[in-house]
């Protein structure tokens, strides 16, 4: 298995790229970890906690030329026998708040990293899953089919969409796609300090401020035990029928129920 653990260096050592690493590991498989950073705090725990069986790549998934020189150091090790799976789960969240407040780099870059990069590993590794007819799971999220935080949400919806392609153009090769929609998930704390005045005043500081407590606030209702994502994802690997769609943790169904059998406007009053 390749995948990324993690895009973002101040999670990697928590993310859910490093425990599935340590979980596949654990089990006996041949495990390529992707890492952003191989000299950072997540690669040396990977490489004091894990067997011999697993492989640090150099991998920032929106570098093109790190992405293809990860693909011919795995070719080198697998050969002939292929790769059975490709997890891209490497991700960022950006700032999640209303669109507007959101700068166009925050748009860019969780483009570039939750989808564009997802694409570049898919397409280059595509021919080790072909030889193997493996599996393709996609990290996607609910926000991407829910409608929530503008940026990310676009980003994990494009993935969706192209996970759904993939999933029809591949089958004539034998190869299964998957995504995972988990239900909770861990953020990053920016500040919103360069707003224009005029929308700072539309806004006003009142909303700002309880904007941030929010986002203080939201990891405590992040479920911590990971293990359910996990199982899902080995089930997407190993599964000889594997879902199209996993979505772990408590009531991950229960919004995308509501978006798929009640009217639209449900959803946002609730």
């Amino acid at each position: 298995f390749v995948f990324q653990v993690n895009k973002c260096p101040e999670t990697s050592d928590t993310g859910i790229g490093h425990a599935l690493a340590k979980y596949l590991d654990n089990m006996g498989f041949i495990v390529f970890a992707g890492v952003l950073n191989k000299d950072g705090p997540g690669a040396e725990e990977l490489r004091r906690t894990c067997s011999q069986r697993l492989s640090l790549l150099q991998l920032d998934i929106t570098n093109p030329t790190q992405v293809k020189e990860a693909y011919l150091k795995v070719s080198e090790k697998v050969q002939n026998t292929g790769l059975w799976g490709v997890v891209n789960n490497a991700g960022i969240l950006g700032f999640p708040a209303d669109g507007e407040l959101l700068p166009m780099s925050t748009y860019r870059h969780c483009m570039d990293v939750n989808f564009f990069g997802a694409v570049e590993v898919s397409k280059t590794f595509l021919p080790l899953l072909r030889k193997s007819q493996g599996r393709l799971v996609n990290m996607s999220s609910m926000a991407g089919k829910l409608g929530q935080y503008a940026a990310y949400g676009a980003s994990k919806a494009a993935l969706s969409m192209f996970s759904g392609v993939m999933r029809q153009e591949l089958s004539k090769w034998g190869v299964k796609v998957a995504a995972v929609h988990p239900s909770g998930f861990r953020t990053e704390k920016d500040l919103l300090e360069n707003l224009p005045a005029a929308v700072r005043s539309d806004y006003g500081d009142d909303y700002l401020q309880e904007l941030k407590s929010y986002l203080v606030r939201l990891p405590a209702h992040c479920d911590a035990d990971l293990s359910p994502v996990l199982k899902d994802v080995l089930h997407a690997l190993l599964a000889r029928r594997p879902h199209g769609l996993y979505t772990p943790g408590k009531g991950a169904y229960l919004p995308l129920c509501i978006f798929c059998y009640f009217p639209l406007w449900v959803l946002p009053f609730l």
